[in-house]
């Protein structure tokens, strides 16, 4: 059957919960109306509204209250929207989410998720179409996740909601209504995802391409037009932005020699610079150029869509990059 990237994140939030009566959601929205992309849609009539409720637009209430729930025991999944609105929240998530577990010792847990909805949308302007990770890659202590399809997001969210350290999750907006063919028994079953683990998309021998969240599918796209002309690319998602699976990602440099990055965050200072810099120096001896990085244009996203389409990477600019990797 095919799946949508948002069918996903529902069957995990469902499953969990009904696994776990510790699991709740509350967040902007998130009960009669079911979340502004209908992704909580019915939970509030199946779990009632003790476990999913909605919020004030208060974004440091509802990171705080959640802290608070966590600490007691509960797992509460905070919603936030967009990645936007992190913003508001930032002292929470920074100084206090990311940083509790180290200052207050080995039986502190603090099990929390906070998801958004990140990147562009179809035409939501500067305010409400910004990628949040290379900020709070910041943070050491977060744990920061993006997945790139339906099989992922559900695994990989299911595996946040049980871990007891804080995790923020990412979900690419433009990816929500992806679908992917997945086995029925397999997609309904209670599989879970390691967290901090990457995977390979598609192998290749030419060209490691690390692609983050909506990146995926056009780095997969760029790769087959790429095939056609001799160039192989190994497609690699982190999947788990921070900590990176770097076991994973240097066995690949280590075939190819040559490396590029492609993400939706504007390039100055994004998760491309982090990890070029770590790869050129921890993989000097194996890389034949240097790390090369692919990212949105460094300006506010505008409102008018073809700009939008144009500020952020494709399939074009993926092949035009790599192309001039291999000559």
């Amino acid at each position: 059957m095919k799946y949508t990237y948002g069918n996903a994140i529902t069957a995990a939030l469902r499953e969990e919960m009904q696994r776990d009566e510790n699991v709740l959601i509350w967040g902007e929205d998130v009960a009669e109306f079911g979340n502004i992309f209908g992704l909580t849609r019915g939970l509030l009539e199946e779990f009632g509204p003790d476990r999913v409720r909605n919020t004030p637009i208060v974004e440091t209430a509802i990171i705080g209250a959640a802290i608070g729930a966590a600490e007691t025991g509960l797992r509460p999944v905070a919603e936030l929207m967009y990645s936007d609105f992190t913003m508001p929240a930032f002292t929470e998530i920074f100084h206090l989410v990311s940083k509790w577990r180290y200052m207050h010792g080995p039986k502190y847990r603090l099990p929390l998720v906070i998801r958004n909805a990140s990147g562009a949308s179809n035409g939501a302007a500067e305010e409400h179409s910004n990628t949040v990770e290379s900020l709070f890659m910041h943070a050491p202590g977060l744990t920061i996740i993006t997945p790139s399809c339906a099989y992922d997001a559900k695994g990989l969210l299911k595996s946040a909601i049980r871990s007891d350290d804080p995790v923020l999750f990412c979900e690419p907006k433009l990816l929500y209504q992806q679908k992917q063919e997945i086995d029925q028994e397999v997609f309904e079953s209670d599989y879970t995802i390691p967290i901090g683990l990457a995977d390979v998309k598609r192998e290749g021998t030419d060209v490691t391409l690390i692609a983050v969240g909506l990146m995926v599918p056009r780095a997969l796209e760029a790769a087959e037009i790429l095939a056609e002309e001799g160039i192989s690319v190994e497609v690699i998602d982190p999947r788990t932005i921070a900590p990176l699976d770097k076991k994973t990602v240097y066995r690949s440099i280590a075939k190819t020699h040559l490396c590029a990055i492609v993400e939706e965050s504007n390039k100055t200072a994004g998760i491309g610079a982090e990890y070029a810099a770590t790869f050129q120096k921890e993989m000097y001896d194996e890389l034949d150029g240097p790390v090369e990085r692919i990212a949105a244009l460094d300006v506010p996203m505008p409102y008018n869509m073809a700009l939008e389409r144009y500020v952020i990477p494709d399939a074009g600019n993926i092949c035009e990059t790599i192309r001039s990797m291999v000559k």
